[in-house]
């Protein structure tokens, strides 16, 4: 799997993992929910192993296609395509 620094994010990835260290509430109602991996991106794990949140998007009118996937042990992913390309999130 592709890795990516930290440093390397867009600056709406770092609020969004600022927001995800403080916890709830999140900016977004589907934020913090199970991302259930239909398509098979992320190592294949438990149902509710991954849960994802949204990164902002400037000018969208939604929410956009970049997300941030966290594993039950912490590990992030980095998505800025919808889920069809992942890389690791390396701090």
């Amino acid at each position: 799997m592709l890795k990516i620094l930290y440093g390397d994010l867009p600056i709406e990835a770092h609020q969004t993992l600022n927001e995800i260290e403080k916890g709830k509430p999140f900016r977004y109602a589907k934020d913090d929910v199970v991302f259930r991996n239909r398509e098979g991106k992320l190592p294949i794990q438990k149902p509710n192993y991954y849960r994802e949140f949204t990164v902002e998007t400037p000018n969208s009118t939604d929410r956009g296609a970049r997300r941030i996937v966290v594993d039950e042990n912490g590990k992030k992913f980095y998505t800025d395509d919808h889920y069809q390309n992942f890389k690791e999130i390396i701090e």
